[in-house]
């Protein structure tokens, strides 16, 4: 969501500044702060992002800080400067201890009540009264502190929101049961009002969970840069630089096994770079002198000396972590209607509870019996089921997808996913398994002997062709042999003594693609050819796809030539050597032209694309940036994951509908009767939990679907 934008003079230039707003926790809070920076004077623009609980607005220079966090505590919001490598604000902790004690004491007073309700005497239901506000306050009290001091600060403003409803209702629902408790009345609310609680929290912590989840992306994102350097003076000294005080123009030395802390050009010494994460091609890089060379990518083989050219939040790291942070900050239909509904909600039921107050006194009732009816709205129309009906349905949907092995991350993804008609299929990884396999003509040709020195060999190298091989070896059987002097030369491979006789596993003479050559002193050289083989399944996942009415292409950084030959097997058209931004930019054309997209990729370089569609989803085998960063993540080397996930994701959006229906069902029949005076505070608690439990029970319908 984004507040109405306005056009700056054409001499400001526009300052961005981010600030953290921890109490933001639903849609109707996001509006309320994208408002407030509407109304002042200089904002162009406000743009909340509820997973990580910030604001980014849009300003004109001349508009300070403290006029920025004046509008925003004038909605009774607190706000402070986020800094870029700030940790993001978990909503969870705050909520659980809250929870726990409300249901403690929740199940502790219902069984208490159970005798009350079953015709108890006098005395017994007065103790049991007394012993119920014993636990009850105090928890009341404790557990209702966020929706407390929610309603508190907008209240000291002259603002309402969603909190103060339900905060009015707990403080006379407890002070009416402790006044029954106090005069020997035969009726108390205190396990009513603590089951409501509960209820409310549950849903909060639910939501606060899949959020957190969401958010993570980006900090992984952005931890993959090292931490600092080894930085070369001009009088030949080497010092340790801590990644935050590296300069453009400082000369970095970083060692084989490194990652780097900056961008920077290779000034001297040569060797491979894992650049999988930019690029997603799994074969390592060359880099020599003149070689650009971003942050967080891994220097595999040799020591070279690398120029800082941009460092923080000017390197290529960061600014996919921004494409993926903004692309972040869109929101689901469900959402929206939610951030509409709140805005009418706490008016709504304030002024319905006063026109039944009214309307009993008017009708020659008390004082007493007006207020207790009218209590009774408020919590009858509390809207825990209408609250639920959206997480507790992701949750469901996520256990059930995740003993098939898809993680879902982001519970919203799952309401995208439902409406993808649209999948770019990232090649390396992804499409395919994304590691080097041997060939398996060329290991049949080996002897026991020869396929013995290789094992031995590529036991020795970490090289990703050396790993491949020795997975590949290992699973046929094969036992390493022994050897001596064993040397790994870097850029050229292993070499070593067997029996006396020379032997060495390193490239080809000549260019041969993805492959490595063992050569044992008076016998033929061995060249063994590696490619990257597609998942388990491919075709029939494809077909389920098109039964979905999902189109599906590929959109890939690897070279034409790596993406032909997997285009040609499949069936599919491709769009290969795409950057970050062209994957970036093919899916909003496609979203222009009214797709819905799903991006199936692997890697940093898919970092954006999967920011930027629809929905996205990575295999288990990705980088912790690209795991990090999907929506959803499946564990299996099967692509059937994919049309799982999105039959999956429909049927979840249909049992929220349903939940949706039930919930307005239940306050077209409740709101009347508890207007009338049928419903005591009780009733109205036990009634507004049953309806939670409704749409919960229609939610773990879900749990087949999976299967």
């Amino acid at each position: 969501m984004n507040a109405p934008a306005r056009q700056l003079p054409d001499d400001a230039a526009p300052v961005h500044t981010i600030l953290a707003v921890p109490t933001m926790h639903c849609a109707g809070c996001m509006g309320k702060v994208e408002r407030a920076f509407a109304a002042v004077a200089g904002v162009q623009s406000a743009r909340t992002n509820l997973t990580a609980r910030t604001v980014e607005v849009v300003h004109a220079s001349d508009v300070t800080l403290p006029t920025l966090v004046a509008a925003l505590a004038a909605t009774g919001f607190e706000g402070q400067v986020r800094e870029p490598e700030a940790e993001t604000i978990s909503a969870v902790k705050p909520l659980l201890a809250p929870l726990g004690v409300a249901a403690f004491a929740c199940m502790n007073v219902m069984l208490m009540s159970v005798s009350v309700w079953s015709g108890a005497d006098g005395t017994t239901r007065s103790l049991f009264h007394w012993v119920s506000a014993m636990i009850g306050i105090p928890a009341i009290v404790y557990s209702g502190r966020p929706f407390f001091s929610s309603a508190l600060k907008v209240l000291r403003h002259g603002k309402t929101n969603m909190d103060v409803p339900i905060s009015i209702g707990v403080t006379i629902a407890t002070g009416l049961s402790f006044y029954e408790t106090l005069t020997g009345g035969a009726e108390a609310w205190f396990d009513g009002v603590l089951m409501l609680l509960m209820f409310l929290l549950a849903g909060r912590v639910l939501d606060a969970m899949m959020r957190d989840r969401a958010r993570s992306g980006v900090d992984a994102l952005l931890r993959q840069a090292a931490s600092g350097a080894m930085v070369i003076a001009e009088d030949g000294a080497a010092r340790w630089v801590d990644a935050k005080a590296l300069q453009p123009g400082m000369l970095m030395r970083v060692a084989a096994g490194e990652r780097l802390a900056a961008d920077g050009e290779v000034l001297h010494g040569s060797s491979r770079f894992d650049q999988s994460l930019l690029t997603g091609e799994s074969a390592p890089v060359a880099a020599v002198p003149g070689t650009v060379v971003h942050a967080g990518t891994l220097n595999l083989e040799a020591p070279v000396d690398v120029r800082v050219t941009a460092t923080g939040q000017d390197t290529t790291l960061s600014e996919i972590a921004r494409l993926m942070d903004v692309a972040g900050q869109s929101r689901g239909r469900f959402v929206r209607i939610a951030d509409r509904a709140s805005r009418l909600y706490a008016p709504a039921v304030h002024t319905l509870a006063a026109l039944t107050f009214a309307g009993w006194m008017l009708a020659g009732a008390g004082v007493y019996q007006s207020l207790v009816i009218a209590i009774a709205v408020l919590i009858i129309t509390c809207p825990c089921a209408l609250g639920l009906a959206v997480p507790v349905a992701q949750v469901v949907a996520s256990g059930a997808l995740m003993k098939r092995g898809i993680l879902v991350k982001d519970g919203s993804a799952l309401e995208r996913m439902s409406e993808v008609d649209r999948l770019l299929l990232d090649k390396t990884g992804t499409l395919t398994l994304g590691r080097p396999v041997p060939d398996e003509a060329a290991l049949a040709g080996m002897s026991h002997a020869e396929a013995s020195v290789a094992l031995a060999l590529a036991s020795h190298s970490r090289h990703p062709l050396s790993l491949g091989l020795v997975q590949a070896l290992a699973a046929r059987g094969v036992t390493a042999a022994d050897l001596e002097d064993v040397q790994e030369v870097a850029g050229q491979g292993v070499t070593a003594r067997w029996n006396g006789i020379a032997v060495a596993l390193g490239r080809p003479s000549a260019s041969q693609g993805m492959a490595a050559a063992l050569r044992i002193e008076g016998g033929p050289v061995r060249v063994i050819a590696f490619a990257d083989r597609l998942r388990l399944d491919v075709a029939a996942a494809l077909a389920q796809l098109a039964a979905l009415k999902v189109e599906t292409s590929i959109l890939s950084g690897d070279s034409v030539a790596a993406v032909a030959p997997v285009a040609r097997v499949t069936g599919l058209t491709a769009q290969a050597a795409a950057s970050p931004a062209d994957k970036q930019a093919a899916i909003e054309r496609l979203q222009g032209a009214g797709r819905n997209v799903l991006m199936a990729g692997d890697g940093l370089n898919d970092g954006p694309a999967l920011a930027t569609a629809n929905a996205s989803i990575a295999p288990g085998t990705a980088s912790d940036v690209g795991r990090q960063a999907a929506d959803i993540v499946f564990t299996g080397e099967s692509l059937l994951a994919i049309p799982r996930a999105v039959r999956v994701a429909r049927a979840t959006m249909r049992v929220v509908r349903q939940n949706f229906a039930l919930a307005i069902g239940y306050n077209a029949l409740a709101v009347p009767l508890a207007i009338a005076g049928f419903v005591s505070p009780l009733v109205a608690a036990v009634a507004m939990s049953t309806s939670s439990l409704i749409v919960v029970a229609n939610s773990l319908r879900l749990a087949r679907e999976a299967r």
